[in-house]
């Protein structure tokens, strides 16, 4: 449905004019000062207030995902002229792991600590967690009179004394260490 203009052309054209050139206020001051108060506070409450590597450690669960968080640690966070430098300490065994892995691990971290984390660097070494030292290594059990009787029965066939010793310890050993 068009509407016609109650005014004359002449009118119309002098209003759209002025519109044009003229600027119109707010009627309601913007909300700025409300969030600028809103963000101080915000910065001043919760993990926000946090240095980035105390971020990391206090977040590294979420932010490095459950199967890199058993094996690495974040240890400190350096400057260089690209960009900033985090250290992961990793466990020996693991460091394959999170070397491939340390792409998407920098991209996270990149997010979490507010940006610029431009390359991983990892130390191999055990890892501490405040008050515990984490030591990967599997638990020995004892071996059942089956298993016991079973690698007996295996190496008796062995005529060597000193080998068959050898065998024997080193099943009881592989036998024991598995869950």
């Amino acid at each position: 449905m068009v509407q016609r203009s109650t005014l004359d052309p002449l009118e119309e054209a002098r209003a759209l004019v002025k519109l044009r050139y003229t600027r119109a206020r707010a009627l309601k001051p913007p909300m700025k000062a409300i969030a600028i108060s809103a963000d101080r506070v915000g910065r001043k409450s919760g993990a926000a207030k946090l240095p980035p590597l105390k971020l990391l450690q206090a977040r590294w669960r979420e932010i490095a995902g459950e199967q890199v968080y058993k094996f690495s640690h974040p240890e400190k966070i350096s400057a260089s002229k690209d960009g900033r430098i985090l250290t992961l300490r990793v466990i020996p065994q693991a460091a394959p792991l999170v070397q491939h892995q340390s792409e998407t691990i920098r991209q996270r971290v990149s997010v979490a600590a507010g940006g610029d984390i431009t390359a991983i660097r990892i130390v191999q070494g055990p890892i501490s967690r405040g008050a515990e030292t984490v030591v990967y290594r599997p638990k020995a059990r004892a071996l059942t009179p089956k298993e016991a009787e079973s690698l007996e029965e295996g190496a008796a066939r062995i005529e060597n004394a000193g080998l068959r010793a050898a065998i024997v310890a080193l099943g009881k050993a592989v036998l024991s260490a598995d869950p």
